[in-house]
């Protein structure tokens, strides 16, 4: 990476290494760090609430499936329908790259409905909404900075400051482009990833010092109503995606997904407000201090 005048040289290979052929890459390796740390984060809140672990690892293989499948499923349908309608088989060929994450959102909230009916009979639907938003943020901002070393996911070219894109706009043999040569484009994955990370610390404040779990679906409701108003204002200086939407078109596809999912969240923000329960982490510390007290009596009565 040289940095050149207002352009940065992105010729960051996608791939980290290649043993026997096989490429282990960047984007890979970033999905597997979001997961890990989500699955961190969602535990320290059931420790903190004194809600079972064992209901997490279930909840990780139910959320990981429904990214993966989704996000498949929404970048064919939502965005390219017409290369995989003649070869079925070719949409489980995830290697190729091909995730949308509007599709990602559509199953991880089914995903999340199942697991509650399923799992966590005793809890309110919003219940783990609230809890494994601030983690999908995270994640978010882990896979647009898999996409930025992937060299996907364009932004339009601009005459100021952006990125020189070798594996885009550059053809191989890449170590003999000269980058000086391509054009320069908003590192639209670079935004999104740094609005994705300022949501996710406003999620973790919502739930550390301001409490927002007694109020349910505040936290999904900022979640979806932040996120996907910056993916609606971003998509203005990215490349269109979807070949069913003309690229003279006032929106794109990724606009026309993220107004539901807006209004979606504005919903449940506004009925929180309405919607307040008891504090559980102060319930289980309470719980926790009068078990100690029938411990000490019982130890006292002992002796």
């Amino acid at each position: 990476m040289i940095m050149n005048l207002l352009a940065i040289d992105w010729t960051v290979d996608p791939a980290i290494f290649s043993p026997g052929g096989f490429e282990i890459r960047w984007y890979g390796l970033l999905f597997a760090v979001s997961f890990f740390l989500g699955y961190q984060l969602v535990q320290k809140m059931f420790k903190r609430e004194g809600e079972d672990l064992k209901r997490l690892d279930k909840l990780l293989v139910y959320v990981l499936i429904a990214t993966v499948v989704g996000a498949r499923l929404g970048h064919v349908f939502f965005y390219d329908w017409d290369s995989y309608k003649d070869d079925l088989w070719s949409i489980l060929n995830i290697r190729e790259g091909g995730l949308a994450s509007h599709g990602a959102a559509i199953t991880i909230v089914l995903s999340l409905i199942i697991f509650s009916k399923r799992i966590l009979k005793d809890k309110p639907l919003l219940w783990i909404f609230d809890r494994v938003a601030p983690a999908i943020a995270l994640a978010a901002f882990f896979i647009r900075i898999g996409n930025l070393f992937n060299h996907e996911i364009m932004g339009k070219v601009t005459s100021g400051w952006g990125f020189r894109f070798l594996r885009w706009d550059g053809r191989p043999p890449y170590d003999q482009v000269d980058m000086s040569t391509l054009p320069v484009r908003h590192p639209a994955q670079l935004y999104e990833a740094i609005c994705y990370l300022i949501i996710f610390g406003l999620l973790m404040w919502l739930y550390y010092k301001r409490k927002a779990y007694t109020r349910q679906g505040l936290i999904m409701g900022t979640f979806f109503t932040l996120l996907f108003t910056a993916r609606f204002f971003i998509e203005f200086v990215k490349e269109h995606q979807a070949e069913s939407i003309d690229t003279n078109a006032v929106l794109n596809m990724g606009q026309y997904l993220s107004i539901p999912c807006i209004l979606f969240g504005l919903f449940f923000v506004f009925r929180s407000f309405k919607n307040q329960v008891p504090d559980p982490v102060a319930e289980y510390q309470k719980r926790l201090a009068n078990e100690e007290g029938s411990t000490v009596n019982k130890s006292e009565t002992t002796q």
